[in-house]
Parts: structure tokens; C-alpha cells; sequence
């Protein structure tokens, strides 16, 4: 397994998406999707703090947190990453989507390319995912790449993991 930190942070691309570090001044487009551990930043410097525990927490090769860049504009539509697990082989693949860039094609290459990169390149054993029961969209994307459900959880979430054997890019 490679698990973070690199030597150099991986920025990975397809034709219309570039997933990429988040710097300090792209933290200010981003602050109504930052959170961590399910705690949503409401200003500018709690998006800061959770971005500077995001980045201790790749520097201690736990996580990796990429922010989605559209390759047209050069602006960020979202992030994605791996959040957990990463020490046992298997990551918990997270993502949130701007809410004027919901459903223009931008966060299922994203995930795409954050699988494939945790397959490859970290050595991943498995992926798994969290969301609400109510989030039908997420489900449905999960389900599109190949995610099946494999358990009810407390709090109202459902888990699902990545099928590879049914994975149709290899």
C-alpha cells in the first residue's frame, strides 16, 4: 500500500474535471460545503480550521482530500476524498457537490477518478460510502459506479461498498 502523504500531492484529471489540493485562497469558494466530521462550516475562519485538521490529517496518512476543479472555468464545483480507514486498506469515499453545480455531470467522473486512485495507487482492498436514506441522489450515483448497499446503520444512514468484480472501466 502507498498511503499519504506523497511526495508530491496527486492531482489526477479526465477532460473536464482536474482533482486537485485545496489552497488557502480557494478555501473562501468552498465554505458552505466544508466540514469535517459531519460539522459544517458556517464562516470563513471555521472553513480554515477544518481545512488545516483535513490537511494534519493527510500529513498523518489518514486521509486524502482533493478539491474538484471544472477545467473550463478553473473554478472548484466541489471535493471529494477518502476520509477514514486508509490504515486498514479500505477508505471511506466522501464528496459534496456546490449546489449550482448539482447534476451537470461533474461528481461522477470526480468519484471515478478518486476510485480509481485509491485502487491503483494507494492499494485499496475496499471502498465504502455513508449517506442518509433520504439521499436518493447519492444513492443513485453510488449505485451508478458499482457501490451496492450492504447495511442500515443508526442515525437514518445506509452504507454501501464498492462492487469491483462488477467495476465496467477495467
Amino acid at each position: 500500500m502507498q498511503l499519504p502523504p506523497y511526495d508530491k500531492f496527486p492531482n489526477i484529471s479526465d477532460d473536464k474535471i482536474l482533482l486537485r489540493k485545496i489552497q488557502f485562497p480557494d478555501i473562501n469558494d468552498i465554505i458552505e460545503i466544508s466540514f469535517y466530521d459531519a460539522i459544517q462550516a458556517t464562516t470563513l475562519i471555521q472553513a480554515i480550521e477544518m481545512q488545516a485538521k483535513i490537511n494534519l490529517d493527510y500529513s498523518s496518512g489518514n486521509s486524502i482530500h482533493w478539491g474538484i476543479e471544472d477545467k473550463l472555468t478553473n473554478k472548484f464545483v466541489g471535493t471529494c476524498g477518502y476520509y477514514r480507514g486508509l490504515d486498514k486498506g479500505e477508505g471511506e469515499l466522501g464528496c459534496v457537490l456546490l449546489p449550482q453545480y448539482r447534476g451537470k455531470g461533474f461528481m461522477t467522473p470526480s468519484l471515478q477518478l478518486a476510485i480509481d486512485f485509491g485502487l491503483n495507487n494507494i492499494g485499496l482492498k475496499r471502498i465504502w460510502a455513508k449517506t442518509t436514506r433520504q439521499n436518493d441522489k447519492a444513492i443513485k450515483l453510488l449505485e451508478r459506479l458499482n457501490f451496492i448497499k450492504i447495511d442500515d446503520l443508526d442515525d437514518n444512514e445506509v452504507e454501501y461498498e464498492l462492487r469491483q468484480d462488477l467495476n465496467l472501466t477495467d
